[in-house]
């Protein structure tokens, strides 16, 4: 067991972001200005809720969030462009409703679920109103799959290149639906797992354990061996699993990272947990081009909050200079309806670039 844990620790000990980088489209590129230190101080007033003390759980050894270094190649002047966009967004109430009853009025094409609606498919999904697209459906292999089917509730979102997807936001597994995911984690070669949710919330059941509580269990021709299980702090927490397919006796190493502070009914009162929790995901799958999988209950509220932020922030760090994140929730949902379901949703992924935005300027040299 020791063997199995140093590998995961190694699949984990990569640098900062990694991700992909996305074509522009938006606001356009102004010309190099000098320091603006007034409108960063501003916008750490307006998004900062105060200092973070690092937790006080003996089980954790993560520093706080202030203590995670920003690392971007952003300039200064497409920082501080990027900046004002976003104040303007979130200040302006009456242009943030606009652009969202815009975007709530978008509508995708080809935009067919007849698959997902299929009476033998309609029991796998765990949301009948969270349904993936036809085109871009995951398909399982059925010749490996114990009912022979190809169907489940996930879907590829692309960011820039068409060959290469950069997640797959999926639903929280069912019971009769954890063999699937387990391998579609296997066919993919995911080595991340983003959850954006507790398995209950309000009595009501979100996902099922996927994992075992300790030692191994078997879902189909997997074995999955739960190597650890580390508590970084009251937000959010981290295992290490050990795959084997059993019929090749091929074996992995995946790292499931567990956002515990994302209340059901609403969006979390600080974008601060996510941003470190997002900095965590992204260190560890450095380097890799595999995509991760994000899921929540129906994969598509928390889940695309989630990989807006991360596509926005991950196409910034390198190098691009012009964001428009409406652009971006509408490519996003081209691949999967309903992704980022609330206004609130929305605004809050606004808050969240911003706050990393005003990190990352705080970090560069002045």
């Amino acid at each position: 067991m020791a063997s199995k844990s140093s590998l995961c620790r190694q699949d984990c000990m990569g640098g900062a972001s990694g991700g992909m980088a996305g074509s522009a489209i938006g606001t356009g590129a102004g010309g190099r200005r000098g320091t603006d230190t007034s409108r960063v101080s501003s916008v750490s007033s307006q998004f900062s809720d105060g200092p973070q003390h690092s937790p006080s759980s003996t089980h954790s050894s993560t520093p706080s969030w202030s203590e995670e270094p920003a690392q971007s190649n952003m300039d200064i002047s497409t920082g501080h462009m990027i900046l004002a966009y976003m104040e303007d967004h979130l200040r302006n109430k009456d242009r943030l409703q606009k652009e969202w009853e815009a975007l709530c009025s978008y509508q995708a094409e080809p935009c067919s679920v007849a698959v997902a609606q299929t009476p033998n498919n309609m029991e796998k999904n765990r949301h009948a109103e969270a349904l993936p697209y036809d085109h871009s459906r995951v398909k399982l292999k059925t010749e490996v799959n114990p009912n022979k089917q190809d169907y489940i509730n996930a879907s590829f979102i692309f960011d820039h290149d068409p060959r290469q997807p950069s997640y797959i936001a999926t639903q929280g597994p069912l019971t009769h639906t954890v063999a699937d995911f387990w391998q579609m984690v296997w066919e993919n070669g995911c080595t991340v797992i983003v959850m954006m949710t507790a398995l209950v919330e309000d009595g009501e059941k979100q996902s099922e354990r996927y994992w075992p509580d300790e030692g191994s269990s078997l879902y189909h021709i997997y074995e999955v061996n739960l190597v650890s299980e580390h508590i970084w702090c009251k937000d959010f927490l981290v295992r290490s699993f050990y795959l084997k397919n059993v019929q090749t006796q091929e074996t992995r190493t995946l790292t499931q990272f567990h956002l515990l502070s994302w209340p059901g009914d609403g969006i979390p009162t600080s974008t601060r947990p996510l941003l470190d929790f997002r900095r965590k995901v992204n260190k560890c799958y450095k380097g890799r081009s595999c995509p991760i999988i994000v899921h929540c209950s129906d994969g598509t509220s928390r889940s695309g909050t989630y990989i807006l932020i991360d596509m926005v922030l991950n196409r910034m760090a390198k190098g691009v200079k012009e964001i428009d994140i409406a652009a971006t929730l509408e490519h996003i949902r081209d691949q999967r309806p309903g992704l980022v379901r609330t206004k609130d949703q929305f605004e809050f992924a606004l808050t969240a670039v911003a706050e990393e935005v005003n990190a990352i300027l705080k970090a560069l040299p002045q």
